[in-house]
């Protein structure tokens, strides 16, 4: 496999692994990752469905990254927009039929997983470098133009999205604040240690 071949694999496969990540955060019951707090309290003001609803709100986001930095969309960015949202609202359903009724022990464990899960997932398909959600471009842009490091404007543009879906209503709980404390330095951990031996072996070995 040679680095494009895998570059694409760790976009489609990091995206979708975000996706299913959420799907348990949601069936943890815990509260969710922090963006999709935003999300969730935005979308409660609406009436449409969930997937329509943040295939939406991140092509409205599209324009904005479009014209701040356009070199951070690419294909990760088409699939975050045209498929996340409908991937996350379907392995909700899929985790509530397998288990409906979920013991704490269950929903604990759902919650460290899908934190881990998520982390890794963007990881990955941030060192793809084929594109990222609009959401995750925020903080890499802020990163690159010196702000701060990724890890800390992770987190700043994490609280602010978990302060305003609480304000609008959604759901806030103990996974959506180790989330916005800890994903940061987590997915810095992930592309240290595993994305970025994966993308570049063929170039250290030469």
């Amino acid at each position: 496999m040679n680095e494009k071949q895998r570059r694409v694999l760790m976009t489609v496969g990091g995206v979708l692994i975000c996706g299913f990540s959420v799907g348990l955060f949601n069936f943890s019951l815990f509260g969710m990752d922090p963006f999709q707090v935003f999300a969730h309290g935005v979308w409660g003001l609406t009436r449409i469905g969930y997937g329509t609803f943040y295939m939406l709100l991140n092509l409205l986001m599209l324009v904005v990254i479009y014209f701040v930095d356009r070199t951070k969309i690419g294909l990760g960015t088409m699939i975050n927009i045209f498929l996340l949202g409908y991937v996350v609202e379907y392995s909700s359903l899929l985790f509530g039929m397998m288990i409906p009724d979920p013991t704490i022990l269950v929903r604990i464990l759902a919650l460290g997983t899908g934190i881990l899960a998520i982390s890794f997932g963007a990881a990955i398909y941030f060192t793809g470098d084929l594109g990222v959600s609009t959401y995750d471009a925020v903080a890499l842009v802020m990163a690159e133009k010196k702000v701060a490091k990724f890890q800390y404007c992770r987190i700043g543009t994490d609280l602010i999205c978990t302060l305003i879906g609480f304000s609008l209503g959604a759901t806030v709980g103990i996974g959506t604040l180790v989330t916005a404390f800890f994903m940061g330095p987590i997915i810095a951990f992930f592309r240290k240690t595993v994305a970025e031996p994966f993308r570049y072996r063929r170039c250290t070995q030469i």
